[in-house]
């Protein structure tokens, strides 16, 4: 999603107006110079979408997003560090949900 909200680029370079003026009709940009410099950042891999033909999908499990997702998210879970925190902080947040839970529980929220 934060892919779709990156401006989208207009000048020389990513016009690339040279490359276009390059390549003859019925060819192909993977050859150009232009190409092969942006190749390896051009794409965006998705972290869930699977992109592999069917045949290779198959083969590999036939896992729905589903599937794939649940894997993930317990990954993440499982390989959780909690970030570096100032005991004193940490204090101050633990007693913040206390009170809150505390609070909650009697107004009934």
């Amino acid at each position: 999603m934060a892919e779709t909200l990156v401006p989208i680029e207009f000048d020389e370079d990513s016009l690339a107006l040279e490359s276009i003026q390059e390549v003859e009709p019925g060819g192909h940009f993977f050859g150009t110079a232009h190409t092969i410099e942006r190749f390896a950042t051009a794409f965006y891999q998705p972290i869930l979408a699977d992109w592999r033909n069917f045949e290779s999908w198959e083969e590999a499990g036939s896992k729905t997003a589903t599937e794939r997702a649940t894997e993930i998210w317990k990954d993440l879970l499982k390989n959780y560090e909690a970030p570096a925190m100032d005991a004193a902080i940490r204090e101050e947040l633990d007693a913040f949900v206390a009170r809150r839970k505390e609070e909650i529980a009697r107004d009934g929220l």
